[in-house]
C-alpha cells in the first residue's frame, strides 16, 4: 500500500487520525474537534512503547563443539527495537541509540506554548510496523499578509524507532487561501532541526522550540517580511526567470540559462517551468491583492505549483516531497531568491 500506514490487526484500526477532513488516503480516525495530546496519541494508535532488547544469533551445526549445542550467541553492542504491545521488531540499533517514546514526542509541542495551551493537533500517525511516527500541530496565532490573506503556523515532527533517521521538526506556515506549504525560514534562524537518538535526545527535544527559534518573534518577522514582499513589484519576465532559477536542478542548468543555451535544457525541466509560470499567471489565488504582480505572489507560485499542479506518483510521494524532498528544497531556493530580489532587484536574477 502506497500510504504505508500501520494497520493494527488487534484493534482493527489504521494508525492515523485527522481533524474534520479525511486525508488523501481516506484512512484512519476522523475526529470532530481538536484533541488533547493524550487523545491524539490514542486516536493515532501511537499509545505503544518501544524498548531495546538484546540480539542473539543461532549457532550453526558446524559450530557445535564435541556435539554439544551451545544455544544462541549474543550479538555484542547491537539491539533490536521492539514494540511492547505486539512484539514487532522495528529495527536494529547500536548500544548508544536512545529510544524516544511517542508520548515524549508530543512534549515538544507542549513546551512551545507552555503545557500545550493553544496547540491544535491536526494529524498524527505511524508508518510501516510503527517504526516511523509523524505529528502535525497548528499554533494559536496567524500571520496576516495584507488585509485578508492569512497564514496559519504549523509544526511538523517525525521520529523513528528503526535506527534510520533523526528526530526532525520543522516550522511550516500554511497559506489558507490556496493551501500552499511555504516552508519558510529566516536567514538568521532555522525553520527545522534534527536530533540524533542519543542519551541527550529527550532533553534536546524538550528544548527544541528554543533551538528552532519558534516564537512570537519569528512569526512577527515573517509577517513583516511577507508584507514587504507584497509591496515589491515584479514583472512577468522576472517571475519567469525566478521560476527558472528556483526550479533548476543543478548548476549546469543555471549556466545554460545565463548563456542563453535554451536548446540544451531538458524538456522535463522546461515543462516544469512552463507549468509553474502558467500557475503564477492564471490561477485565481494568484490574482489577489497580495499576490498579483508581487514578489510574494511569485514565491507562492512556486509553492503552489507543488501543492496544486505537479503530478506525483501518489499522495505519499507528494507528502514526502513537500515535507523533506524536492518541493521543500525548491521552496527554500525560491525563498532565498525572493529575499535577494527584495534587496537588489533584477540584479538578483542576473537579468541582462
Amino acid at each position: 500500500m502506497a500510504h504505508n500506514l500501520f494497520y493494527n490487526e488487534q484493534t482493527g484500526k489504521t494508525s492515523f487520525f485527522s481533524v474534520k477532513q479525511k486525508a488523501w488516503h481516506g484512512l484512519g480516525q476522523i475526529v470532530a474537534d481538536y484533541p488533547t495530546s493524550a487523545e491524539a496519541i490514542r486516536f493515532a494508535g501511537l499509545d505503544y512503547t518501544v524498548e531495546k532488547r538484546p540480539l542473539f544469533t543461532n549457532v550453526l551445526e558446524n559450530d557445535l563443539t564435541n556435539g554439544e549445542d551451545l544455544g544462541k550467541i549474543a550479538v555484542p553492542n547491537f539491539y533490536a527495537t521492539v514494540r511492547n504491545d505486539n512484539n514487532s521488531v522495528l529495527g536494529v540499533v547500536g548500544k548508544d541509540y536512545e529510544v524516544v517514546q511517542n508520548a515524549d514526542a508530543f512534549q515538544f509541542f507542549d513546551a512551545i506554548v507552555g503545557g500545550g495551551s493553544g496547540i491544535q493537533y491536526e494529524t498524527a500517525g505511524a508508518l510501516g510496523k510503527g517504526e516511523r511516527v509523524f505529528i502535525t500541530a497548528k499554533l494559536p496565532d496567524y500571520i496576516k499578509v495584507g488585509r485578508a490573506d492569512l497564514i496559519e503556523q504549523y509544526l511538523f515532527l517525525t521520529t523513528s524507532h528503526d535506527g534510520f533517521g533523526s528526530i526532525s521538526a520543522a516550522f511550516t506556515p500554511i497559506r489558507i487561501v490556496c493551501n500552499n506549504t511555504l516552508n519558510a525560514a529566516l536567514r538568521n534562524q532555522t525553520g527545522a532541526i534534527k536530533i540524533r537518538h542519543t542519551a541527550s535526545a529527550n532533553d534536546r527535544l524538550k528544548q527544541a522550540h528554543t533551538l528552532m527559534g519558534i516564537s512570537n518573534t519569528m512569526a512577527t518577522e515573517l509577517e513583516e517580511l511577507f508584507n514587504h514582499w507584497t509591496k515589491v513589484r515584479i514583472t512577468d519576465k522576472q517571475v519567469k526567470k525566478l521560476i527558472q532559477l528556483a526550479m533548476a536542478p543543478n548548476k549546469e542548468v543555471i549556466s545554460n540559462l545565463e548563456l542563453g543555451l535554451l536548446d540544451k535544457l531538458s524538456s522535463t525541466y522546461t515543462n516544469i517551468v512552463d507549468n509553474a509560470f502558467a500557475y503564477a499567471m492564471g490561477n485565481e489565488t494568484q490574482q489577489m491583492e497580495t499576490t498579483a504582480g508581487t514578489l510574494f505572489g511569485a514565491y507562492n507560485a512556486i509553492t503552489g505549483y507543488y501543492q496544486n499542479v505537479r503530478n506525483f506518483r501518489d499522495g505519499d510521494a507528494k507528502f514526502k516531497s513537500i515535507i523533506e524532498g524536492t518541493a521543500k528544497q525548491r521552496a527554500q531556493v525560491a525563498f532565498n531568491l525572493c529575499g535577494d530580489f527584495a534587496r537588489r532587484g533584477v540584479d538578483a536574477l542576473k537579468l541582462s
